[in-house]
């Protein structure tokens, strides 16, 4: 044992900024600091390589205790999340039975989804049968129609089974949001039946206080392909717009903001998610706090000492992982990837979590992934303890630097669609779908050119994979209401994995299975390297390749390509002994098999002069690239 004990304090003197900048100027031997390490957001604002103390000078949230307004660390003085489930009820029995052993399992709260020509009392009844509404969140999705009647048909179950003697203790929600039904349905509401039907919804949930009834499900904006900034703001604006019209309607302000519940996705990018739900909680505070909402509660401690209601300006969050990063080759990896987005999320300090089972792009979740889908939460409170921690990210340079970018971004964004008349507005005449359609279409080239990458499926794909027959029919359909849709543009789910799971089914189902061959020769690192790459580019169409450690001349690995029958011959080596083994790789090869050449050599237009059109390497497209080489093979 050292008879020393380490001091950190004494052992390891402060150094400055400018010290650190000297050494990483030094290393960069000349190259650019902005453009080597510092790197740009989908959202637009750059991002550091380090942070210091001197970043989070003179910000004011990092000063805020948890569960304090305005909430940038936590609306809950604690870090419990509820571990939620959503149940597809088709039948009100079998749906009750599957919640009661759920509940055994570890679920917390209940998402049911309910079909508004099977509302009545009686299946109520049966649907909540032994369940006990004062130990578990209960949520409801029903057409925005049926949401009072709901609303009353529950009040009155309450009350006749003896659960309402603490109305307090009765916690949930149902999901009124008819601008979604615009949104996924393209159903032409006026703003006039929306307040209507939103303050009709407001008092028949007047007997459950703690039951939010009017949602922002902002997940649709995620699934959709939105980036980070672009979902806070839009549901922040989502969220305002029922809050000013409950307001104009006279409903009071406290109360309205209570009612409002937030459904947010989560994505892949650690870091920057668990930023996008602080900065919401601080965003959303500001917003409600603007309108001065007045404490209905003398005795209340979170109104002094003027009287405002602050814990009207909690915004509850719900989160879910995002469909956009599944994909249907590899799915196993789908663990790995709501796992990540599980963890941001309860980082972050939300209050309640859906993570989708890994199947959920190609099937009906079986009883196998969801129970994964379940233990990937239980496992980050049981065993991680995330659960014990309010807000660890606080203090965090890095963090508190992106929740603060972030929630400028949201911000101006949020401005602009309020002076343009509003989120209504702005669904009604599109601009909401157009702006995030063509969001989606730049991450969909992202991925297309892996700048965004896909594990398993735009890189480092499982070679031998087989997926055409995982599907199972109309999987993923969604289900209508019944009620009329027409007149708005809608905003479809997208995921960013779809067109390379196409191109890969189209090699599944042709003829024959194209192969591409390694001709590896010359010097051993660029041969090994540039191999490894294309195998793997590929593969992303599952095409069967072919590595080789090394040929000894060109007409040897152009022999053995042809005996393997080879459709495609890639050629591994050096920038340099391109010039040579190129042109007569071509001339051995004619119309036998199409050559293709690894790397971006300086000699590349000399060698496109002589015929040699294809060339790969990491500025290629590769979906782009692998669509034309199946055109080349016939394959549609």
């Amino acid at each position: 044992m050292a008879d020393k004990k380490l001091n950190l304090l004494t052992d390891f003197p402060p150094v400055s900024t400018e010290k650190w900048m000297e050494v990483i100027t030094k290393d960069l031997k000349g190259a650019d600091f902005n453009k080597r390490l510092v790197w740009k957001t989908n959202e637009g604002f750059d991002v550091k390589p380090f942070y210091r103390a001197d970043d989070i000078e003179g910000l004011n949230t990092t000063n805020v205790k948890p569960g304090a307004f305005p909430y940038v660390r936590s609306t809950k003085a604690n870090n419990e999340w509820l571990v939620r489930q959503n149940i597809d009820v088709k039948n009100a029995r079998e749906a009750n039975a599957k919640a009661l052993d759920l509940l055994n399992k570890g679920v917390t709260s209940l998402g049911f989804k309910l079909s508004k020509a099977d509302l009545n009392a009686e299946y109520i009844a049966t649907l909540l049968k032994n369940i006990v509404p004062t130990a578990v969140e209960l949520n409801f999705t029903i057409c925005i129609s049926k949401a009072a009647e709901l609303l009353t048909i529950l009040t009155d179950y309450f009350k006749a089974n003896d659960y309402y003697t603490d109305p307090t203790k009765l916690l949930g929600s149902v999901n009124f949001d008819p601008i979604n039904r615009m949104l996924l349905k393209g159903k032409n509401l006026t703003k006039e039946i929306i307040v209507e039907k939103a303050k009709a919804t407001i008092a028949a949930g007047a007997g459950l206080p703690f039951y939010k009834v009017i949602g922002v499900n902002a997940v649709t904006l995620s699934n959709a392909g939105a980036y980070c900034a672009q979902e806070l703001a839009y549901a922040l604006a989502w969220g305002n717009e029922y809050l000013s019209d409950m307001i104009e309607a006279g409903v009071e302000p406290s109360i309205a903001a209570k009612k409002i519940k937030f459904n947010f996705g989560v994505g892949s990018n650690y870091f920057m998610e668990i930023a996008k739900f602080r900065a919401a909680r601080l965003l959303w505070a500001l917003i409600v706090n603007a309108y001065q909402p007045k404490c209905l509660r003398e005795e209340c401690d979170n109104n002094k000492p003027d009287g405002i209601c602050r814990c009207a300006a909690k915004m509850r969050i719900h989160a879910e992982t995002t469909e956009f990063n599944m994909t249907v080759f590899d799915a196993n990896v789908n663990m790995l990837r709501t796992q990540t987005e599980a963890m941001s999320a309860s980082i972050a300090g939300v209050d309640s979590l859906t993570v989708l089972p890994y199947d959920i792009a190609y099937k009906t979740p079986d009883d196998f992934s969801e129970r994964i889908a379940r233990n990937q939460q239980l496992l980050l409170k049981e065993e991680s303890h995330f659960d014990k921690v309010t807000d660890p990210a606080a203090g965090s340079y890095y963090i508190e630097n992106l929740t603060k970018e972030i929630a400028a971004q949201a911000w101006k964004l949020f401005l602009e669609v309020e002076d343009k008349g509003g989120f209504f507005e702005a669904v009604k005449s599109g601009a909401v779908q157009q702006t995030i359609k063509a969001t989606a279409a730049n991450r969909l080239k992202a991925v297309s050119s892996r700048r965004e990458v896909l594990l398993g499926t735009n890189q480092f794909p499982n070679f031998t994979e087989k997926a055409a027959q995982k599907f199972e029919v109309e999987v993923g359909a969604k289900g209508s209401c019944g009620c009329a849709e027409n007149g708005i543009e809608t905003l479809p789910s997208v995921r960013g994995s779809q067109e390379f799971e196409d191109l890969r089914f189209a090699t599944e189902h042709a003829a024959k299975t194209p192969k591409a061959f390694m001709l590896t020769i010359g010097s051993l690192a660029m041969r090994l390297a540039r191999a490894q790459f294309s195998c793997n580019f590929f593969a992303c169409a599952g095409y069967e390749v072919v590595d080789n450690l090394g040929f000894e001349t060109v007409e040897e690995g152009v022999k053995a390509a042809m005996d393997a029958k080879a459709d495609i011959v890639v050629l591994c080596s050096s920038d340099d002994e391109y010039t040579e083994y190129a042109p007569a790789a071509y001339q051995l090869l004619k119309d036998k098999a199409i050559l293709v050449v690894a790397g971006a050599p300086a000699a590349m237009d000399d060698l496109k002069a002589q015929g040699i059109e294809n060339f790969i390497h990491v500025k290629s497209n590769v979906l782009d690239t692998l669509k034309a080489f199946n055109v080349k093979l016939g394959i549609q």
